[in-house]
């Protein structure tokens, strides 16, 4: 028999990856979020501009400027994602989040299907911390919430997203969030105009065979 660790990574696993097998349905998009903070950094020393022969060069010193929490929406049905930058990770930002979801990116949608990690805010109950109870449950009825397991949160395609963003965008010195605002727009718009998107290929019958010390001989 399965541990009950191994049995609801499993189940949680089998879930995601079910739902990412099904047909693309307009009016149920798969959306991922996720979230992670950001250290932001300043420069200490004037940069040296790029000059023929030398690229630009900076100093090895900087400073600690505090940090942000950036979150990472992501739909790969339309190849669409967007970074929303918060000063923290709480459920007002959340809650927040999920409210963009319904009323903003998918207004049209009849439910969004919605794949996250089970982190303490990561549940629809911080509506109601936040909104009066109509306008939370509102927005509650529009959800199917799909978490990723403990230790799996690679089932989310939002970390895909996440690792672009950290190659192509946030790998330079980023003072204050308003910089981080523009540069994490500007990244969104270059990766959704180019149609961008994740060929997820790992199925339920994959990880059945790659993933057998999980299921009972």
């Amino acid at each position: 028999m399965l541990s009950e660790i191994t049995a609801e990574f499993a189940y949680h696993m089998e879930d995601i990856l079910e739902l990412y097998a099904e047909p693309v349905d307009p009016q149920r998009p798969r959306v991922c979020v996720d979230e992670r903070p950001v250290q932001l950094i300043s420069e200490v020393r004037t940069v040296l501009p790029v000059a023929p022969g030398r690229p630009e060069r900076h100093d090895y010193e900087y400073k600690r400027e505090g940090t942000a929490n950036l979150y990472m929406i992501a739909c790969p049905d339309r190849a669409w994602r967007t970074v929303k930058v918060t000063d923290r990770r709480g459920t007002l930002d959340f809650a927040h989040v999920l409210k963009d979801l319904v009323d903003v990116h998918f207004p049209d949608a009849e439910r969004i299907r919605l794949v996250m990690d089970n982190l303490n805010v990561h549940t629809l109950a911080v509506l109601y911390e936040v909104f009066d109870a109509p306008e939370a449950r509102r927005i509650a009825r529009k959800f199917e919430i799909h978490y990723t397991p403990k230790h799996g949160s690679w089932l989310n395609m939002a970390e895909i997203e996440f690792a672009v963003l950290a190659s192509q965008c946030l790998d330079q010195r980023i003072p204050d969030q308003t910089i981080l605002r523009r540069e994490c727009g500007a990244w969104t718009t270059r990766r959704n105009d180019a149609q961008a998107t994740i060929d997820w290929r790992f199925t339920a019958d994959a990880a059945r065979t790659k993933l057998e010390r999980l299921y009972p001989s």
